[in-house]
């Protein structure tokens, strides 16, 4: 039973983490685009600034998706069934 416990324990941690490290990277995108956007409106007339800002939201939105579990693609139930294949495979 404590096997089952420290297992939890250190999952729970690890999705904390993930949590934790999401919340950086949108603090950090809140402050750098915005940044961004200011020096190219200042700087030229050509609008450069939403290529960071869509490539690094579409990163952002991936995080999130791995630090709340909402992958729609790689999600709980395909983990579950990717174990039992691997557990059921003899040379494994």
């Amino acid at each position: 039973m404590e096997n089952l416990e420290e297992q939890r324990y250190i999952r729970a941690k690890e999705r904390v983490g993930h949590i934790k490290s999401f919340y950086c990277n949108l603090t950090a995108y809140c402050v750098v685009i915005p940044l961004l956007a200011y020096l190219n409106f200042r700087t030229t007339d050509f609008l450069w600034v939403f290529f960071p800002a869509i490539g690094w939201g579409l990163g952002l939105l991936g995080h999130w998706m791995t630090a709340y579990g909402q992958n729609p693609i790689f999600g709980k139930e395909w983990e579950e069934r990717k174990v039992q294949e691997l557990m059921n495979d003899k040379e494994f």
